[in-house]
């Protein structure tokens, strides 16, 4: 048993005030311009110098007094989000450089960090406090959310992030610090699981099972088409223009919540299930750029299902692992470890020549992922 630190967020319906509204909106807009500041003037001193170098926020404060009225750690974080995306990019160059953010297209949300001060009696007071029925933000206050569920006792508050919807909801996820005794499961061959992506199905794993993804977007696509042909029509900047353009947002959120809620409950029941569940180390960024697969691969929400399914394992002491992406899984016959390097992706069925007919490649593919995790190590 080891005592292990972890971390937990709760997102939470906020109900701001006017006042607080217009304030977390001038947050909003700050974050946003102190990227685009730093950004520009750390892409100067790259071109002068040779060398990436983020100014901190405090830089621009005397020059631009606004900045002054909203939070100031919210715009340190901008100052770290920047660092990351840089180092990101480097890593990754596929991502992208960081760029600029534009008021229209850019997330209105921001994150505070939790500081403890001590006052003259010797006495603890946080600057965040999440209370009955409402979260104490720097700077805004009291806001009112809808304290559907409640952190354990040990839990201590970390940050909390503030979000503002297309279709003006608010959100606030508070990020809570606690330390729990896990307990590493043993892993047996019967309880592990392999997973194979499947742009149709969601996966197919190793037992021969398919996820069965509902489609959410597939079936509300006709709904959107009309809707957005309706807006389409319409004076863009009037008052008809925007509540249409609010429709065409609810629309897309709902969407975005089945997927997320559906992406919940799954991961839930195979984390409860199964004891290590191992998948290939896919880019499906790359993929929905390819193969025709763009519309199935942005609607399933794969990547996000894996994230969720990785850290509900880890926090039961469970194993969840990535398989190599090269490894030709749906090539080799999972019998006799023939590889028929002829299969093309049109071909669902393909016969082995040293064992006869595999039944499914998805199939195939989902249980020599599953073998090579547990085993941790590829055949010859």
């Amino acid at each position: 048993m080891a005592v292990v630190k972890m971390n937990r967020a709760i997102e939470y319906r906020a109900y701001p005030t006017d006042e607080q509204a217009n304030l977390l909106a001038r947050t909003f807009g700050c974050v946003r311009f102190v990227w685009n500041q730093m950004l520009n003037d750390a892409q100067d001193f790259e071109d002068a110098a040779g060398v990436f170098f983020v100014p901190t926020p405090a830089k621009y404060k005397k020059e631009f007094p606004f900045l002054k009225e909203v939070d100031s750690l919210a715009l340190a974080n901008t100052q770290l989000s920047l660092h990351e995306a840089r180092s990101k990019f480097l890593k990754e160059p596929n991502v992208g450089a960081p760029k600029f953010k534009s008021k229209k297209k850019c997330k209105a949300k921001y994150t505070t960090n939790c500081q403890i001060h001590k006052t003259k009696n010797g006495a603890e007071t946080q600057t965040i406090v999440l209370g009955h029925d409402f979260v104490h933000i720097p700077k805004v206050g009291d806001v009112k959310i809808n304290k559907h569920r409640l952190p354990d006792k040990n839990w201590k508050v970390k940050a909390a992030t503030i979000e503002r919807t297309k279709t003006g909801k608010y959100f606030i996820s508070v990020l809570f610090e606690f330390t729990k005794e896990v307990t590493p499961v043993a892993v047996k061959e019967e309880n592990a699981l392999g997973l194979d992506y499947s742009s149709h199905d969601f996966y197919v794993d190793s037992n021969g099972d398919v996820a069965n993804y509902p489609q959410f977007y597939r079936k509300s696509e006709e709904k959107l088409a009309k809707e957005q042909r309706k807006l389409s029509r319409m004076k863009y900047g009037s008052k008809n223009y925007e509540k249409q353009k609010h429709k065409v947002q609810l629309l897309h959120e709902k969407i975005a919540n089945q997927r997320k809620n559906f992406c919940h409950m799954l991961s839930a029941a195979i984390a409860k299930q199964y004891d290590a569940v191992y998948v290939e180390d896919l880019n499906l960024r790359n993929l929905a750029q390819t193969l025709k697969l763009g519309k199935s691969t942005n609607d399933n929400g794969f990547g996000m299902f894996r994230v969720m399914l990785q850290y509900k394992l880890e926090a039961l002491g469970k194993t969840f692992a990535k398989v190599d992406k090269w490894y030709p899984s749906s090539k080799t016959c999972h019998v006799c470890g023939f590889v028929n390097d002829d299969l093309t992706l049109a071909d669902r069925v393909w016969t082995c020549s040293g064992w006869g007919t595999t039944p499914n490649r998805d199939h195939n593919a989902a249980i020599n992922i599953r073998n090579v995790g547990f085993l941790g190590s590829y055949p010859a």
